[in-house]
C-alpha cells in the first residue's frame, strides 16, 4: 500500500478509536418519563428566565419508586420577579436568580432522577408520573425540547401551551446543542402555560473526546506535512 496513504489512514483510525472509546454516555431517558443514564454523565444547567408569580427554586431529586431525595440545588429565586407583574412576572439572571446562573451535576449510572420545581404553590416534577395529587394525577408539568421550543412558548401571557404533549423528550438535543426545559408551576388554576421557570441543559463532553480529536487531527496534519516535504524534495 502507498506509504503516504497508509500514514493518513493510520492517523484517522487512531482518532476514530479514541473517539469511539470516549463517546458521550448514552441517555436512556431525559424527559417527562424520567432521567436515567447508562454511564456517569455530567450535564450543565443554565438558568434562562422565569415568568411565574411565585418565588421558585429548582433542584435534582433521586427517585426510588415514589420515594424522592434531593441530591442537588440548581437555582433559587430571591424574589418572584424583576419588577412585579411586568412582562408576566418576568425574572432574569442577576435580578431574581443571583450568581453565575450555571451549574454542573453528575448523573450517576443507572440511577433514576427527576427535576423538581418548588414554589409558594407547592412542588411539581419534570417526570409526569410523579405529579400526584387529587386534581392533577400524573400530569405533565414540564416540557423538553431543542432551542426552537423557546420561540413556541407564549412567555408573556398565560395562554395554555397547546403543543406540550409534543415536547416530552430531550435526549437528542441534550447532546446536540442543548435541551430547553420549561415548567408550569400549577399557578392560575394550573394554566399549563409552561413558561413559569425555564432552564437549558447540555451534556458536558468527556475530556478524552477533545483529546481524541486533537490527536487525530494532529496525526492527519503530520502525515500531510510529510507528504508535502517529500514532494518538495
Amino acid at each position: 500500500m502507498n506509504t503516504k496513504l497508509l500514514s493518513a489512514l493510520t492517523a484517522t483510525a487512531a482518532a476514530t478509536a479514541l473517539l469511539g472509546a470516549s463517546a458521550p454516555a448514552q441517555a436512556f431517558s431525559f424527559g417527562t418519563n424520567g432521567i436515567t443514564f447508562g454511564q456517569n454523565q455530567d450535564v450543565q444547567f443554565n438558568f434562562k428566565e422565569s415568568h411565574g408569580a411565585f418565588t421558585s427554586s429548582l433542584g435534582i431529586y433521586e427517585v426510588n419508586g415514589f420515594s424522592l431525595s434531593k441530591v442537588a440545588d440548581l437555582f433559587s429565586e430571591t424574589k418572584s420577579s424583576d419588577d412585579g407583574s411586568v412582562n408576566e412576572w418576568k425574572g432574569t439572571l442577576g435580578n431574581t436568580v443571583l450568581g453565575s446562573g450555571s451549574s454542573v451535576f453528575t448523573f450517576l449510572a443507572n440511577k433514576v432522577y427527576t427535576l423538581g420545581l418548588s414554589s409558594d404553590n407547592g412542588m411539581v416534577y419534570s417526570t409526569s408520573g410523579l405529579n400526584l395529587n387529587v386534581a392533577y394525577t400524573g400530569s405533565q408539568q414540564a416540557v423538553f425540547g431543542p432551542s426552537s421550543l423557546w420561540n413556541s412558548l407564549s412567555k408573556e401571557t398565560t395562554s395554555a401551551f397547546q403543543a406540550a404533549g409534543s415536547y416530552t423528550d430531550g435526549i437528542g438535543s441534550l447532546f446536540n446543542g442543548g435541551t430547553l426545559i420549561s415548567f408550569d408551576d400549577r399557578g392560575g388554576g394550573n394554566d399549563t402555560d409552561f413558561q413559569d421557570f425555564t432552564v437549558s441543559a447540555e451534556a458536558v463532553p468527556e475530556p478524552m473526546t477533545m483529546t481524541g480529536l486533537a490527536l487525530g487531527f494532529g496525526g492527519l496534519i503530520a502525515a500531510r506535512r510529510r507528504r508535502a516535504s517529500k514532494t518538495v524534495s
